[in-house]
């Protein structure tokens, strides 16, 4: 098993030697940030998925066989704390590192849901109108007292229904109004989250067009148990004209008809365009119509009575649409002999018009002519609709032929559904943005990011072209988060808001701050006292003076680089007696130790990371799944890891054209393995950028990830253009990038190409070598262009120990000149990707600038940590210690923790939590441990988990 170096050997026995003195938490022994009580790791689900508030517990017990356990976790903590003499590794799962851990014989049947025919409720609700950042379609919820139907699933959809207690449990069908990353962004981290919930896990239909199996097709290169997809294709091959007289029947039975017309986009211009259609997969739109059964008439007993009928179950029978015999005479009575009319059932039509292209089309589909108000002068089989939910953009919602087209469909009831402008100042995910604007108000250099933005113009909208078409509209009603439109009771048609959140401002949630915290007022002030000592210690040292900060005095005392370099000996040695290059003693001047040169020297247009996504597995209420995004300002971005939400995220940050700026500027983005929590949102990123530069000359963007990550690119690619270059992992491993980048490339160097999977000798080593293709050395020389491009001096991904093909990421700048003509080394960023404490990791991160490291568990959940493959806390910052990384930054956190994780402030010398949309530049990395315990009292009453909040693990965690 890999040995760590000598002072991650000193330090991990120690915490070792702890937990063996205390069968509990390790928190019991430590001054904790948090003055709540420890809890305990996750129990097994409940039925419904509901948690209990934690409380204090004996030992974790290993996980059973089959959930990710480790057979070497007891004989590894063994040898790491067994003396002295003894040498430590660095426990993990290795089934589940070799991949071997897969449930793959779970069936995860569809559940069957007993129907209720005579429904009590029923209604449609808008879930998220993607409105305040535009980066998505909204769904729509159908409800019923025993089936629950949503169409559309776009990224952020989990988040949204965890925020308004949307139980995901009870979803029986998804379909999809286009297959696109628009719609069903969010449909695979869906998948995964149901199928981790319960003791054998759920499933739920998937319906779409045709074009739904290149989707699944696409999802099966990162879900390998099949049973998780129940995808259903319906409707005409490609080449078959859409105009049809008849929809397609998708669902038809006692409680709802569910059928599905195409639209497909076509020219209007010319003819030969109405003939010919170029449409690829994912440009087909789909309307569904959504009928219930209608009401039956008014049961009057009177005429049941004289009809020879006695009180009893016949009455049911013939309320319920059955024919019975009389009790007194010698016939059959029909429900009609005892009934009133009946009442036509409520229709609601689903309409996705979203391009120009495709508004011919849909005003002439021949199998909406049914609904149509003035078709029952024809035909005489007019189905009155009433409600129509439109998912289009405003720019083709509120165009003068759209809005005669709407007017066709008589007194429905239209709701604009689409993005709309005025919508775009209320964040539709208001637990995170009450969070962000706090965090805002207590430190804006690290938050400058309040949740809130103004009113911007779409990047869509012709606000002069609408004007006109304004003047002529039909009454319409703009949708809002959780807007109800009831169809049963049948007293209750019509729409509901008494479920839209309240509207509040920035200045709402900081007044709510002051009165639920009244001592925060005064923490802005002390921190911003950070900022102003750093600028005076960078001027002081210009001057050749130096200024020490003694606002925290733990931090200016055994520093980093103290524990790690040997000072007095002055031999240019670690401690355990590795020497140290030349380059890394430049990096520490004499006058100033603790901080580099490269730092000392920033100016804030250097580098900047933003934190889009902290949290692990899937989606929460306060965290996104993983995502960073390294700002080189006018150099262009790097994504580190792309999970779903980014786009989303990036526009909070960004607002809603500034976001697009930074996706049109992405030089590459890095992924560092294939579970979904870390990759689902790149086909969002990766199809907006091929839709905004259209037109613009550009390279494609070149992705940098496992080989598997290739395949569901490649297959998704024949839903939309995603543009990009795909460069494996395996090739940009340290020997291969720094031959490749060398000036003198010779033969021997591309045969180093040929590289295993892990590094060659390393334990996870993988046999089958494959030589790299002519693409892979074409992608290679387009990453040398970007690295010049982004003033990098290298870019190389490390394996580690998570799953297969599992990589950490270096990021190093070039060297620069200082004012007075010295070379300054440039900065360093390493990134974990997920895994256990690495010695292959360690020693990449030599003298990092800064460290972001997963932290996914407690201390006291070291069990788990290393039954997932993952870091706790206090094993995250001793890599960072052990290789003299200058400052850590913790991410990656389970969603047990959905606010602040649960961490010793002991060890947070120059260790900092993050937080969702955090940024941290280069220039303010002096400050930024000091800043943590400030942010206590925002959370210092905060539970682990909420007691109404649901976590569930998903199954690729």
């Amino acid at each position: 098993m890999p040995q760590l170096p000598s002072p991650l050997r000193r330090l991990l026995p120690l915490s070792q030697t702890l937990a063996a003195a205390a069968p509990a938490p390790l928190l019991h022994l430590s001054r904790r940030l948090l003055p709540s009580p420890s809890y305990c790791s996750p129990r097994p689900p409940r039925p419904g998925g509901r948690r209990r508030r934690r409380a204090p517990r004996p030992p974790r017990p290993a996980p059973p066989p089959g959930r990710g356990s480790s057979t070497l976790g007891k004989r590894s903590e063994e040898k790491m704390g067994g003396g002295e003499g003894g040498e430590a590794e660095v426990a993990f799962n290795k089934t589940r590192a070799e991949g071997k851990d897969g449930r793959k014989g779970r069936s995860m049947e569809l559940k069957s849901r007993k129907l209720n025919p005579v429904n009590t409720i029923c209604y449609v609700q808008v879930l998220g109108t993607g409105m305040d950042t535009q980066d998505t379609s909204p769904s729509i919820l159908l409800f019923f007292d025993k089936q629950r139907f949503i169409f559309n699933a776009g990224e952020g959809l989990q988040r949204f229904c965890t925020e308004h207690k949307i139980k995901l449990s009870k979803i029986d069908h998804v379909f999809l109004t286009r297959v696109c990353s628009e719609t069903a962004g969010g449909l695979p981290g869906l998948v995964l989250t149901l199928a981790g919930m319960g003791e054998e896990g759920m499933s739920v239909n998937i319906w779409g067009p045709s074009d739904l199996d290149f989707l699944a097709s696409a999802m099966r290169s990162f879900i390998p148990n099949r049973a998780m997809l129940h995808t259903h294709s319906f409707g005409v091959e490609q080449n078959v004209p859409s105009q049809s007289k008849d929809a397609t029947v998708i669902i038809d039975d006692e409680v709802v008809r569910i059928s599905a017309m195409f639209v497909k986009p076509r020219c209007s211009n010319e003819a030969s365009c109405l003939t010919d259609t170029n449409v690829k997969p994912g440009d087909t739109a789909i309307i569904y119509a959504c009928e219930l059964p209608e009401l039956k008439g008014k049961f009057d007993p009177a005429k049941a009575a004289a009809l020879g009928l006695k009180p009893g179950p016949k009455y049911r029978e013939l309320q319920l649409g059955n024919s019975v015999r009389s009790d007194a005479f010698d016939k059959m009575v029909h429900p009609s002999d005892v009934l009133g009319p009946s009442i036509p059932g409520p229709i609601v039509l689903l309409v996705d018009c979203p391009t120009e292209y495709h508004m011919h089309e849909l005003f002439s589909l021949q199998s909406l002519g049914c609904f149509y108000e003035d078709s029952s002068r024809q035909t005489g089989t007019s189905k009155k609709v009433n409600c129509v939910i439109h998912l289009g953009p405003s720019s083709i919602t509120k165009a003068l032929d759209y809005q005669n087209w709407m007017r066709r469909f008589g007194s429905a009831q239209h709701i604009m559904a689409g993005h709309e402008i005025k919508n775009m100042e209320i964040p539709i995910l208001k637990g995170s943005a009450r969070i962000s604007s706090r965090l805002h108000f207590v430190c804006p250099h690290l938050f400058p990011s309040s949740g809130f933005w103004p009113v911007e113009l779409a990047n869509d909208v012709d606000s002069e072209k609408n004007k006109t078409s304004l003047l002529q509209a039909c009454e319409t009603v703009s949708a809002a988060n959780l807007l109800k439109f009831h169809l049963r009771p049948y007293a209750q048609l019509g729409l509901d808001r008494a479920s839209i959140p309240s509207l509040s401002s920035y200045g709402d949630i900081v007044d709510e701050l002051l009165k639920e915290i009244p001592d925060i007022e005064e923490v802005p002030e002390q921190i911003s006292k950070f900022w102003q000592s750093n600028a005076n210690q960078n001027t002081m040292h210009s001057a050749g003076k130096h200024m020490l900060m003694v606002e925290e005095p733990w931090i200016t005392e055994n520093s980093s680089a103290s524990n790690v370099v040997d000072r007095e000996s002055n031999s240019g040695k670690l401690q355990d007696g590795t020497p140290l290059r030349e380059s890394d003693w430049r990096k520490h001047p004499k006058d100033n130790p603790d901080i580099p040169c490269c730092v000392e020297n920033a100016t804030r247009e250097d580098m900047e990371i933003t934190f889009l996504g902290t949290g692990s597995s899937q989606p929460s209420k306060y965290r996104n799944v993983t995502s960073i995004y390294i700002n080189l300002f006018a150099r262009g971005g790097i994504l580190l890891d792309c999970g779903e939400g980014t786009l989303g995220q990036l526009k909070r940050r960004f607002g809603v054209s500034g976001a697009d700026e930074v996706v049109k500027s992405l030089k590459c983005i890095w992924i560092s393995h294939i579970h979904a929590d870390h990759h689902t949102g790149l086909a969002r990123i990766l199809a907006l950028r091929s839709n905004l530069l259209k037109g613009i000359a550009h390279k494609p963007l070149l992705v940098i990830g496992p080989r598997p990550l290739e395949r569901f690119l490649n297959a998704y690619s024949t839903l939309e253009d995603l543009d990009m270059q795909f460069l494996d992992c395996r090739h940009t491993l340290k020997p291969s990038i720094e031959a490749f980048l060398s000036d003198n490339v010779t033969e021997s160097t591309t045969s180093q190409l040929e590289n295993t999977i892990f590094a060659p000798g390393s334990r996870m080593e993988y046999y089958s070598r494959k030589p790299a293709s002519p693409k892979d050395t074409t992608a290679l020389a387009n990453l040398k262009e970007i690295l010049h491009e982004s003033g990098l001096e290298v870019l190389y991904s490390v394996p580690v120990l998570h799953c297969p093909q599992s990589f950490g990421v270096v990021l190093r700048a070039k060297e620069k000149v200082s004012s007075a003509g010295k070379a300054i080394l440039g900065w360093k960023v390493v990134y974990s990707g997920d895994t256990r404490p690495c010695p292959a990791l360690i020693d990449a991160s030599r003298d990092a600038t800064v460290l972001i490291h997963e932290a996914t568990f407690e201390d006291s959940m070291k069990d788990e940590a290393i039954a997932r493959n993952h870091s706790t806390t206090k094993e995250a910052i001793a890599v960072g210690t052990s290789a003299g990384a200058y400052r850590i930054i913790l991410t990656h956190f389970s969603q047990r923790y959905p606010k602040i994780p649960v961490f010793d402030e002991v060890d947070m010398q120059k260790t900092c939590i993050a937080f969702d949309l955090m940024s941290v530049n280069l220039a303010d990395l002096p400050v930024l441990p000091k800043v943590l315990p400030h942010l206590k009292l925002l959370f210092k009453d905060e539970m682990v988990v909420d007691e109404s909040d649901e976590v569930q693990e998903a199954v690729m965690y």
